[in-house]
């Protein structure tokens, strides 16, 4: 789960990493509001969205009078940042900055640790300075058992060249985000910029968090932090059933068990589709290790919701679940699902017990379920249907 700026501040400000203050505000009376109660002669309003290049698209802007930021905040506020509509902003403290720098650690999946980078050039696109000036940005290894402590956040700031005024205190900073980090369980917590003010302090201005959601049970807090208004409402349904779905943009709804089948499966039907008109899948679900009716049923349910889905493949393989389960499973779930179900299923099993479980759906002849014997099949079949149906009403 990524957070919104305001959110990171406020986690910042938890584990003592320095700030600035700041108020959120929905409405142009309330920025205004903000403003008075901050107090400072400037402030900054800061459209509040998951994405970068705000600035650019101006949705930051500095208010030198209440006044001022209420009218900022009414041209903000539900201003379009690349796909992203503003539903929020963020009243910050002006900030007297002397240097601008850049500091982030992030999971590094290839080599199973984590990175930290630095770099004394914060404020610009940390992507075009790692293309242009490669050498401006320092990135240090940190081991998972040691972490960020005194002797690496040295490492990090001496690798980056900080001077020598500012070095102790910007590693002491380092040293926060890294409890920011592994505190809150995050994947990436990145600071752009980290600045030095005109009186010597560091601050984070601008802070990005993302959280790794697999850590939740230990943080129930986490969840006051999740953006409901903006998720997905099949999304939102899967995730209530305890499923692992992601919406695309496709028409062939796609069901199977485990990541690496439904990865599998995505990618057949995608090239199925381009001879069948070019439809594609229209979900990424994992139904895990148990496909019980009611396990089925709540897939289906969140799938056949989708109004683009014109057809559903459903591509399981028998191991510890046999594929008689599974056919049970589809049959009540049809069963369950009633009048809802009303879109072709193509059904491909395979692994422990699969004939058993192709006979299961063969005596049960619902006029909705086509068997395939192969993935490759099954997938050719889905997409047909998909392509005969047409568009959705």
């Amino acid at each position: 789960m990524d957070l919104f700026e305001y959110q990171a501040r406020d986690v910042f400000e938890k584990h003592g990493v320095p700030v600035l203050r700041g108020i959120v505000a929905t409405t142009p009376d309330e920025a205004e509001a903000a403003a008075r109660e901050l107090g400072t002669d400037v402030v900054v309003v800061k459209a509040q969205v998951k994405t970068g290049g705000r600035g650019k698209a101006g949705g930051v802007k500095v208010a030198r009078s209440p006044e001022e930021a209420r009218a900022h905040a009414e041209a903000i506020l539900g201003m379009d940042i690349k796909g992203h509509t503003v539903h929020r902003v963020m009243i910050a403290e002006g900030a007297d900055i002397a240097e601008e720098y850049y500091f982030s650690v992030l999971l590094d999946r290839a080599n199973r640790s984590y990175l930290a980078m630095a770099s004394k050039e914060g404020g610009m696109e940390i992507e075009q300075l790692a293309v242009e000036r490669p050498e401006a940005l320092a990135r240090v290894a940190v081991d998972p058992l040691v972490g960020i402590d005194a002797a690496k956040a040295a490492e990090i700031v001496a690798a980056a060249h900080f001077d020598d005024d500012v070095a102790d205190q910007v590693a002491e900073v380092v040293q926060r985000l890294w409890d920011v980090y592994t505190g809150e369980d995050a994947t990436l917590v990145e600071v752009n910029p980290l600045v030095k003010t005109g009186s010597g302090a560091i601050v984070a201005l601008d802070g990005k968090v993302s959280l790794d959601a697999n850590a939740d049970f230990r943080h129930p807090d986490h969840a006051e932090l999740e953006d409901t208004s903006a998720a997905d409402p099949l999304e939102a349904k899967a995730k209530e059933n305890d499923l692992n779905y992601v919406k695309l943009d496709g028409e062939v709804g796609v069901i199977g068990n485990g990541a690496g089948l439904v990865m599998s499966t995505l990618d057949v039907v995608d090239l199925a589709g381009k001879n069948h008109g070019g439809v594609s899948p229209a979900n990424f679900l994992d139904i895990g290790g148990g496909a019980s009716a009611e396990v089925m049923a709540a897939g289906l349910d969140v799938i056949l919701g989708d109004p683009q889905v014109r057809s559903v493949f459903v591509n399981v393989f028998g191991g510890i679940t046999a594929c008689d389960a599974v056919a049970n499973g589809i049959v009540a779930a049809l069963d369950i699902l009633g009048d809802a179900a009303t879109k072709p299923l193509v059904v491909r099993l395979d692994g422990n017990n699969v004939e058993v479980g192709r006979r299961i759906l063969l005596e049960a002849a619902h006029p909705l379920v086509t068997l395939a014997d192969t993935m490759d099949g099954g997938a050719d079949k889905a997409a047909e249907l998909a392509a005969a149906a047409g568009p959705a009403a």
